[in-house]
């Protein structure tokens, strides 16, 4: 099995479709789910699955919520969003994917945006866990279109 750091393909498509929405009169639902090392998620990944997803105190299946905020400098567009955060949490994950909840012209369900391996298993006892966003700029921002 096998984590691989990537957007995924479906999401090239999808965004080219106009079916993700990331700001203006009408933003999706994003959510970040975490999975064990026995997950296998890749470029090819499309939709959300709970195969493989962690257990464990303080998660809940398909993860939590994360708010997009769209900024733009110069010639390059970017997405921040805010850090994803379980507390009270008792669990090990490998890896974690974005994810759209929002369904918009036509596009995928629960559609995969981005997949991220941790590089090793990342355990949390009775504490807090964090996966923190990058700075967002026109440099290190997840997403950037330049």
């Amino acid at each position: 099995m096998a984590i691989t750091t990537c957007i995924t393909n479906q999401f090239k498509l999808d965004i080219l479709k106009g079916a993700v929405r990331f700001g203006g009169t009408a933003t999706d639902t994003f959510k970040m789910a975490l999975y064990t090392s026995s997950a296998t998620l890749d470029a090819t990944t499309t939709a959300y699955s709970a195969t493989n997803e962690i257990s464990g105190t303080g998660y809940s299946a398909g993860g939590v919520a994360i708010a997009p905020t769209l900024s733009a400098s110069g010639a390059t567009t970017y997405v921040d969003f805010a850090d994803a955060q379980w507390t009270t949490a008792s669990f090990t994950a490998r890896g974690c994917t974005l994810y759209d909840t929002t369904i918009n012209n036509g596009g995928t369900t629960n559609l995969v945006i981005a997949i991220w391996d941790f590089g090793s298993d990342k355990t949390v006892a009775s504490g807090t866990f964090t996966i923190v966003m990058p700075t967002a700029d026109t440099s290190n921002a997840l997403l950037r279109l330049s």
